[in-house]
């Protein structure tokens, strides 16, 4: 059955990325946002840019939702609850789940509530988009890579990777999707709290010898040490060719979580080092790089104000947030 009508939840950075580059290629009225209907009516008349030009897919209160063919979790992990009573209007008996949430846990969540036949595990990755404000720019799409669960049901992941294909979305279908996942948990355990914490950029973060690469390393061979724990087989190659392509990415961009330090908004500690140090306290394993992480976070978190966003200023320590804020 092919993919016809595709709902995405999320109209952040990820969301707006693939969902502008779908409508592009799709036309008008095959992909729209849905939001719950409190946030829709926060955000009503909002029009956010991509690239400087105006957002052209259509948002929708959930009340006024239908079932759809497709639908794509593009949302922050702190969403997922209220993500997950969105989707009880848009999910239907041949509804096909594709999680774009940063972590391992969002799909066995979703499958808890809607099985895990037309659900298949993805990832996000290799794009550097950025949204501040009301405005996200971005160079490089990444792709989308996913694969079958062992409940997924036959011929749905063929579904959707027809979908991508006449969407334009970058993909890959991968064969153990499980351990995708896992290398993008390492790169986020490393780049997202590393830039979190230190206010810095891709740049910043891989700069040989520096305070920032060696956070940005460690972390992520905590977590890899975790995979292995667990019984996958994350490699120290993997760790390379994962800061590799940070390195590769515009030095000026930052990642998600660093974004969240800007805009004052719940980040995902809990889905990378919260993860990380759970499943390593059952296998005796130390990470103290990560444990620094998440308490330095929630530091950081318990300090934000009430009042939105954020904007650039200058007059303030070169390699700050602050900083790097005012050069975009």
């Amino acid at each position: 059955m092919a993919i016809e009508r595709v709902a995405i939840l999320g109209r952040g950075a990820v969301g707006m990325l693939y969902g502008s580059i779908a409508e592009r290629n799709l036309g008008p009225g095959v992909v729209e946002f849905v939001m719950d209907d409190e946030r829709f009516a926060r955000h009503a008349g909002e029009t956010p840019l991509v690239n400087g030009e105006p957002l052209r897919v259509p948002t929708v209160p959930a009340s006024e939702a239908e079932p759809v063919d497709l639908v794509i979790l593009a949302i922050k992990a702190p969403g997922m609850a209220a993500a997950l009573k969105t989707m009880e209007r848009l999910v239907g008996p041949r509804t096909a789940i594709a999680s774009l949430v940063n972590g391992v846990t969002s799909e066995e969540r979703v499958a808890e509530r809607f099985g895990w036949g037309r659900t298949v595990l993805s990832v996000a990755q290799g794009m550097d988009a950025v949204f501040i404000g009301d405005e996200m720019t971005y160079a490089h799409p990444g792709e989308v890579r996913f694969g079958a669960a062992p409940g997924t049901g036959p011929g749905v992941v063929d579904e959707v990777a027809d979908l991508y294909e006449r969407a334009g979305i970058p993909h890959v279908v991968e064969a153990d999707i499980r351990r995708r996942m896992w290398v993008k948990l390492m790169l986020n355990v490393g780049i997202n709290q590393t830039c979190m914490v230190y206010g810095g950029t891709y740049g910043t973060a891989s700069e040989p010898g520096g305070e920032q690469q060696r956070c940005f390393v460690a972390a992520m061979r905590e977590a890899l040490a975790v995979a292995r724990a667990e019984g996958v087989d994350v490699t120290e190659e993997d760790l390379a060719q994962m800061a590799g392509l940070v390195a590769s990415l515009d030095p000026d961009g930052m990642p998600s979580m660093a974004q969240d330090r800007i805009n004052e908004r719940p980040t995902e500690v809990e889905e990378f080092a919260g993860t990380v140090i759970r499943l390593a306290e059952g296998h005796g394993l130390l990470v103290p790089t990560n444990r620094w992480l998440y308490q330095r976070i929630r530091e950081l978190e318990a300090g934000f104000s009430r009042r939105g966003p954020q904007r650039a200023r200058s007059g303030v320590e070169p390699g700050s947030l602050w900083d790097f804020a005012a050069k975009c």
